[in-house]
């Protein structure tokens, strides 16, 4: 299997170190350091002092080293509760961090291999796959290196640094999607034509929590050359039409709202033609198509049973980690268990469990062995239960998400259950076969936690034939009541199910009103009982719904980080057209770089008005003309303009001479608004996304600009 290239740079952890010093001496403020540590997968918990850090783990691959440094760490640095946990999107998360050891973590993180960046804010989170990449006989070739491809694209690309909300990528190696692309902002999925051909179905535009939405398909095949240029034609598209300025609204999925589904489509097609001059010739990997067998699809979630894999005489072992936490001397025996069974590849899931691949069956009995000493065993039938932190942790919880699961099963049918703290859905209700999200509903002026159910959804593109996967809204319970509900569910699905029959296609064929029906009971409060259920799972205190500010989507307080890396990213469109002698869309790059940076100098009562290259100059120097840098912007403005007509009218484009003349002024107008910057607002680290330096070698003012 592809290993992806490092992804640690220990330089930009020191920048995170000197800004979170900076943050403690009160020389910045927490704007800005939330803005630096929401990219770098730091954020605040509940309880004061203390931050939650989020390591990235493409494709959930664990190495054995990884095991003994995330027990070394936790037990470190998160005093009484060193536990360590595994995410639905295969991240690892350390809680109860102090915020003045933040950056140490990091540093060790690194070392071991490790790296947080852009595990939050604005940008292309944890890649997931499916559990089983590389060893399902179902698949049509092992996804590893397209999930390398991914990341090693967009990790630290400009594009990707500042988008206007969270961006989740999945792939999957068949059609039966087990990485579940239905409720991805971008799902890659591999597939074989009617012809024989192998190639991939890319959607877009799916999510969960508040309004859920299906993603649509915006290519039913690309080959294996086109799939870098569709990935960012969906993130490009995103980056220049979701609305930046309303966070609720700011996930691609409203964008087929706004455009409708052709619409969006058909906006995609656009983006991707300027994306196809950018990217020509690239591509993500060199793939190795093999077509799998049409054995029965293992699904989203970790096998209940030891795997066999398409590799002869080996396994895939399932570790049942129940709500996906993990000691440190389970971390640690894991590890003496690899190094004594000479095991290399772990992987967390997407349902918070472990799996260790490439099992020789020798070694099967000595391995279960093993982890029933660590009071570890195998994933079996009834414990595909999920849930996210919620008030535990979590500064946007309403509810002891992780209490209620505790009390849960999936039953013998295997069932998946997912247990929210919140309607942001964390833990995917949306996509379980039972799921689950706390909010707080007012009864005799009381508030009463509850837990609203949502039934039958799956997130996997071709598991089923009805219309509509994720989930339906059913009835909302009393939190304390939660656990009875769930139960009788599973109980009606056993005893009414036909032979064969999934829970999904059973509850939907459930008539009106049956669920309300059916836990009528348990909906109904009487004054007399009010008291009693104003309290959560496992609480005496009387609820109460405090939810912190939601950290998840970042900070808006700043334009100007996102102004210089979406400069940036234009610069490295302008370049390209410009070597292939594209002269109109290397003008228009440079217009878009004028734009941006021209904006960020305008008054905020301005800065988010329509603008164009007529009229931005003259307003910067008559609106805010201290901020103006040297040479006149307007200049540079009007030069553009005449130059984009003389094309558009058919002239012959201006030499490459006086091309390659003017960008350079351009990056050195660059250099100079990031100097502007630089002195004016602290802590803004904008080096990453300036000009290189040669490439302003040419005008002897050029500035060498250190941004702290």
């Amino acid at each position: 299997m592809s290993k992806s290239k490092s992804l640690v740079d220990f330089d930009e952890i020191e920048r995170f170190g000197d800004a979170l010093k900076a943050f403690q001496s009160g020389a910045m403020d927490d704007g800005r350091y939330m803005a630096t540590r929401m990219l770098f997968g730091v954020y605040t918990q509940r309880q004061e002092g203390y931050h939650m850090i989020r390591a990235k783990l493409p494709g959930g691959r664990v190495k054995p080293g990884h095991l003994g440094a995330l027990a070394d760490i936790a037990e470190r640095y998160s005093g009484n509760s060193p536990l360590v946990h595994v995410t639905t999107r295969q991240d690892i998360q350390l809680h109860f961090i102090p915020v003045d050891k933040a950056a140490e973590v990091l540093r060790e993180l690194g070392e071991a291999g490790l790296t947080t960046r852009e595990a939050c804010g604005n940008t292309i989170r944890n890649v997931t796959t499916c559990a089983l990449a590389g060893v399902c006989p179902k698949e049509h070739l092992d996804v590893t290196p397209v999930l390398d491809g991914l990341v090693d694209h967009t990790l630290r690309h400009p594009l990707t640094q500042n988008l206007p909300r969270k961006f989740k990528i999945s792939v999957s190696g068949c059609e039966s999607d087990c990485a579940q692309s239905l409720m991805q902002d971008l799902g890659i999925v591999a597939v074989r034509r009617e012809d024989g051909r192998f190639g991939w179905k890319v959607l877009a535009g799916g999510g969960l929590g508040h309004k859920p939405h299906e993603a649509v398909v915006v290519e039913a095949f690309v080959g294996d050359e086109d799939l870098l240029v569709a990935a960012e034609a969906v993130i490009s598209l995103h980056n220049r039409y979701s609305d930046r300025s309303k966070r609720a609204k700011s996930r691609i999925k409203y964008l087929v709202d706004r455009f409708g589904e052709e619409g969006f489509v058909e906006q995609y097609r656009q983006e991707r033609k300027r994306v196809q001059l950018a990217l020509a010739g690239k591509t993500l990997a060199r793939l190795e198509w093999t077509g799998g067998r049409r054995d029965e699809a293992p699904g989203a979630a970790t096998p209940s049973r030891i795997f066999k894999q398409k590799q002869a005489g080996l396994y895939t072992f399932p570790v049942n980690l129940p709500l996906g936490a993990i000691t440190v001397g389970q971390l640690r025996g894991l590890k003496a268990i690899t190094e004594a069974l000479d095991l290399t590849e772990i992987r967390t899931t997407t349902d918070q469990n472990l799996l260790f691949l490439n099992v020789p069956e020798a070694r099967l009995s000595a391995l279960e062995k093993g982890l029933q000493k660590l009071n570890l065993r195998i994933a079996r039938a009834g414990d595909n239960v999920v849930a996210c932190s919620g008030t535990t942790t979590c500064p946007l919880g309403l509810t002891a998400s992780p209490v209620l699961a505790e009390k849960l099963d999936g039953g013998p049918s295997d069932l998946r259950i997912r247990v929210s703290g919140c309607v942001n859905g964390c833990a995917q209700p949306e996509a379980g076969d039972i799921g689950l999200y706390g909010e707080g509903k007012r009864v005799f002026n009381r508030l009463v936690p509850h837990y609203q159910i949502a039934l039958g959804g799956t997130a996997c593109q071709n598991a089923y034939s009805h219309g509509k996967n994720l989930a339906a809204l059913g009835p909302a319970v009393p939190a304390r009541r939660a656990a009875e509900a769930v139960q009788r569910i599973k109980a009606d699905y056993e005893a009414g199910r036909a032979s064969g029959q999934n829970f999904t296609d059973w509850s939907r064929a459930q008539p009106a009103g049956h669920f309300n029906g059916l836990l009528a009971d348990l909906m109904e409060i009487g004054e007399s009982e009010v008291e009693a259920l104003a309290r959560d799972v496992g609480s005496d205190i009387v609820f109460a719904a405090q939810a912190g500010a939601n950290e998840c989507a970042g900070p808006r307080k700043q334009n100007v980080a996102p102004a210089f890396t979406q400069a940036a990213h234009e610069r490295n469109y302008r370049d390209v057209f410009m070597a292939r002698r594209r002269h109109a869309e290397a003008l228009e790059s440079a217009e878009a770089i004028l734009l941006h940076l021209g904006k960020t100098l305008l008054p905020k009562s301005l800065g988010g008005a329509p603008l164009s290259v007529a009229g931005l100059g003259d307003l910067v120097f008559r609106a805010n003309s201290p901020r103006a840098p040297q040479p006149r912007l307007s200049a540079q403005l009007e030069a553009l303009a005449e130059m984009l007509d003389r094309i558009k009218a058919g002239a012959e484009p201006p030499p490459l001479v006086t091309l390659a003349a003017f960008f350079g002024e351009v990056d050195t107008w660059t250099l100079k608004v990031a100097e502007y910057w630089a002195a004016h607002e602290f802590g803004l680290d904008l080096q990453p996304w300036l000009p290189a330096a040669r490439q302003a070698d040419h005008a002897e003012d050029a500035p060498r600009v250190a941004v702290a």
